[in-house]
């Protein structure tokens, strides 16, 4: 899971798998057109809901956090 996950995101940016930041949309590797796609991809693959409430900086700091958050939602 973690493998496809990061594999979207790199996708997006290839730089992101590196990223040890707590910011990606502020330290620029993400704007929130790719944002929302990366959303709509996660979902797909994981057949998820991801709620506009959990859109939020935390759950997309980084890898890890997109990661922990795919794993919360598919239980």
């Amino acid at each position: 899971m973690e493998e496809k996950i990061i594999s979207i995101l790199d996708d997006y940016n290839e730089a992101i798998k590196d990223y040890k930041g707590e910011n990606m949309m502020a330290d620029g590797l993400l704007d929130s057109f790719e944002l929302i796609g990366i959303v709509s991809d996660l979902e797909e693959e994981f057949d998820i809901e991801i709620d506009a409430k959990y859109v939020v900086t935390k759950n997309f700091a980084n890898k890890d956090a997109v990661v922990a958050l795919v794993k919360q939602l598919v239980g």
